[in-house]
Order: structure tokens, then sequence, then C-alpha cells
């Protein structure tokens, strides 16, 4: 096992380009040991066996995968959600709220997403330079999922600072409001038993009510604040893309000369700039071999998407961003793989395509400005702030 690399998390060049540090060691082994000062855990570092490993079921979610929060007692048996149970629990969660989340479900939401964005665009009218985080990509995500789970206008402006939170990395912070959003959560049920609507909050109150074996009220109230705090990614993938395109003026052309191309250049945007870049660790059930290395049971054990979307077996020329990348049979792991592929993620490739059109179309000036801030963080890719001037230019 000596022959096992070790990746020091803390390292600067990982934290400042992990896509490309991850690199090497990828080439050398399938597997790694990332370290940091107290801990440690086991990466799988290549596409073939990132995809096997996360459809094992050797390899399982438990409240052991999560630090655990110092919360109040009473809000505990409310944190356990879908994300840290598997087998025939998790299967019978995820049917519950699946339906509210397929492609076709996110193909109807485009008309309500385009108004949202439209809106958000709007208010920058008159501006020159803003910070496309907080004024943007941000705001965008938890409006559109709070619409779709069935949070009324009036309750948003909280979980919009709950999502803020998520999306800045907060951990305090939301460990601190958790007894708001349970009650917040709590609320949001309460509200749609009295006024149901079409939204998922409803659609489970309906499920409940014909077979209440199907789900408890404390699971619904541990899938509502999932759902709304879970749909944050976007807002992450969004300003990184808008961070990626600006610093490459070639394909940005081409997407604003065609965009036709938008939903391809989504996909290169997540393997290439994905927010998340470890998975949240599996623990191993029992001893588990990848390749010739032993791991043992009980063992954390992560896929480092930043080096399996970069591996040179799944994709050609795979340090090169291409938005005319042809689809092949691999496929980018930024929503995962197996059971626990992320749920919002047809959700979160039409935010981003009508985001980046309707931003493109509105401003073709765009430019980045002086003052980025990329936050420190060996899970997720980040900006916490991303400056960006108008009106630079004026489009021929």
């Amino acid at each position: 096992m000596s022959d096992v690399p070790e990746i020091l998390l803390t390292d600067p060049e990982v934290l400042r380009d992990p896509f490309t540090a991850y690199g090497p060691v990828r080439e050398r082994s399938p597997i790694a040991k990332l370290v940091a000062p107290g801990f440690e855990m086991w990466a799988v570092l290549r596409h073939e066996e990132a995809r096997k490993m996360l459809s094992d079921p050797r390899f399982a979610l438990s409240p052991a995968s999560y630090q655990r929060m110092e919360i109040p007692e009473h809000c505990r048996p409310y944190m356990r959600s879908m994300q840290e149970v598997e087998g025939p629990e998790h299967l019978r969660l995820r049917r519950l709220v699946a339906p509210a989340f397929t492609p076709r479900k996110a193909a109807a939401l485009r008309p309500g997403i385009e108004r949202l964005v439209d809106d958000l665009l709007d208010g920058l009218a008159g501006e020159d330079r803003i910070d496309l985080v907080t004024a943007f990509a941000r705001p965008l995500p938890v409006d559109v999922i709070c619409a779709l789970v069935g949070i009324t206008e009036a309750d948003r402006p909280r979980w919009r600072e709950y999502g803020t939170m998520v999306a800045a990395g907060d951990g305090q912070g939301l460990s601190e409001a958790v007894p708001g959003i349970v009650e917040d959560s709590l609320a949001a049920i309460a509200k749609r038993k009295l006024e149901p609507a079409e939204d998922v909050v409803s659609q489970l109150l309906q499920i409940q009510a014909e077979d209440g074996d199907r789900l408890s009220e404390t699971e619904l109230v541990a899938l509502v604040w999932q759902l709304v705090l879970g749909g944050q990614v976007p807002g992450n993938l969004i300003a990184n893309a808008v961070e990626v395109l600006l610093s490459h003026p070639a394909q940005l052309a081409e997407l604003r000369e065609d965009p036709a191309l938008m939903p391809g250049a989504v996909e290169e945007l997540m393997r290439w700039c994905s927010p998340q870049l470890l998975t949240i660790p599996r623990l191993t059930t029992t001893d588990v071999r990848i390749g010739d290395v032993l791991i043992p049971e009980g063992a954390p054990v992560t896929v480092a998407i930043a080096a399996v979307n970069r591996d040179p077996r799944a994709f050609p020329e795979p340090d090169v961003f291409d938005i005319r990348r042809a689809a092949g049979p691999a496929w980018h792991l930024a929503f995962a793989h197996g059971p626990h592929f992320c749920l919002g993620a047809s959700l979160a490739r039409v935010q981003t395509e009508v985001a980046l059109t309707a931003l493109l179309r509105r401003f073709p000036g765009l430019a980045l400005a002086d003052g980025l801030l990329r936050i420190p963080d060996p899970g997720t890719w980040r900006l916490n702030a991303l400056p960006v001037k108008l009106h630079a230019t004026v489009a021929n």
C-alpha cells in the first residue's frame, strides 16, 4: 500500500487548479489517498473505475459520509435525508420525487425559467459593472427551485439566505440556520395542506394522504429542505461557465454566432469546470479491491470528479476546452452516477442553458473585470465574486 500516491489537499497547486494537479497522479494510479491534517480518504481518479464504484453497493452513503453539525436535538430527525440512505429506503424516497425532475418536466419549466432570468437581467439595466455571482448566478437557482418545490413568494427571502450559505460553503452559518430551515420546511408543508397547488410539496402531500406508510411527516420535511438547498448547484456552475467562456474568446464567438451549440457547450462546461470536485464519500461495507489496491472495510472513498472528467481514457484531448466536443461512449461525471445520480441534473442543464443564452444575447459586450475571487476549497470549485463589465465593447 506504500506505492499508492498521496495528494495533499492543502497543496496550493491543488487548490489553485485541481483539474491539472490531479492529472499526473491519475496517470500513475487509478486510486490515490487524499490527505489533510487529521484526515484522509481514498479517491478514485479514472473514469471507468469511478463509474463502477458509484454503482457498486459495497460503497455506501451513510450519516458517517457527512460532517456532523452541532444542531438542536429536536432538529436531528429531520436531517436524515435521501442522500444518506441506501437500498430499498433510498429507492422508495427517490421514486416519490423523481417525477418532478425528469428531462420532460425540466423542458416544460423552460418558459418559467426564461421569465425569471429576464427579470433578473432587467434589474441590471443601466449598470456597467456588477458581481455576476451575487446579482445573477446565485439568485436564479433559489427562485427556480422554490417555485418548483412550492415555497411561496413571501417565504423565499429566507430561503435565498439559506441558499447563499450553501453556495458560499458557509458550513457554520448553515449549521446555525438549521432550526430556521426546519421551521420553514414545516411552514411550507402546512401552507400547502391548506392551499394545494401544482408543485412538489402538494404532490407529496397527496401521496401521503393516499398512503401514509409511503412517506412520513419527518421524511417529508427532510425532502423539502434537501430539494431546495440541493438546488443551488446551478449557481456555481453558471458563474464558473461565464468565467470559462470569457477566458476562451474564440469558443465564445462560436457560441454567439450559433446559439444552437449551447446544449453541447453546457455539457462541455460541466465536464470542464464542474462545481463539485469530489463526490460525497462512500464507506466500504467490506474489503474492496480497485486495481491493485485493497481498500479496507469502513474506509471513506470518493470520486475525484476533477480527475475523471479529464481522463484521456474516456475523452480525446481532455485538456482542451471544446464546445463542439462530440458525444462519445463516455460521459462526464459532473452529476455523479448510479443510484445517487443527481436528481436535479436535467433542471440544472436547462437553467444553465437559459441563463447563458440570455446573458450572452442581452450583453454582447460582456467582459471580465478585476476582482475575481475564488475561495480555495478542495471539495468545491466556486467563485465568491465574479466582477464583469456588461458593456465593455459594442457588438457589430
